[in-house]
């Protein structure tokens, strides 16, 4: 009857976490790079000899690149919007930390920022370091660390 429940919580590794978040940034300068060349439509001719299709289905390279060009859009539109909301839900500080460091054109260096932010070394990581953590939790990119009857399943 006197039983105390024991909660076994998951514990969040920090490292992967960071790598993670990491991730997500690096695809973040990818989409702010111009758009790649080859999605850009051909504008010279191109002769072949095609028999014509009586499916009544147009279909250019134009059009394709069109189609493919939005479609890149809408997802670097909702890359982008799904980025920024979670960046957004960061403390002020926090918020700062990480704008400055990986979402600058040039991104910062640790001393520089927090000289900017007019604070101490110690204090600048634990809040870097607290602000990975926060916008892992806010993306859902967080990593948990493996339990040791989950490592052992796998080596089975």
């Amino acid at each position: 009857m006197n039983k105390q429940l024991s909660f076994k919580m998951p514990i969040v590794d920090g490292k992967r976490t960071k790598q993670e978040i990491e991730k997500v940034f690096n695809e973040y300068r990818r989409y702010l790079a111009t758009m790649p060349c080859d999605m850009l439509p051909k504008v010279t001719a191109s002769y072949s000899i095609v028999p014509p299709s009586n499916t009544n289905e147009f279909n250019s390279s134009t059009e394709n690149i069109a189609i493919e060009r939005i479609e890149y859009e809408q997802e670097r539109n909702k890359f982008m919007s799904w980025l920024y909301d979670g960046v957004n839900r960061l403390r002020d500080d926090e918020r700062e930390v990480i704008v400055k460091f990986y979402m600058e054109h040039d991104s910062g260096y640790d001393q520089d920022i927090w000289m900017d932010l007019g604070i101490g070394k110690t204090k600048y990581y634990k809040l870097k370091g607290r602000a990975i953590l926060r916008l892992a939790f806010n993306l859902k990119k967080e990593v948990f660390q493996k339990t040791r009857k989950q490592k052992e399943g796998q080596s089975i």
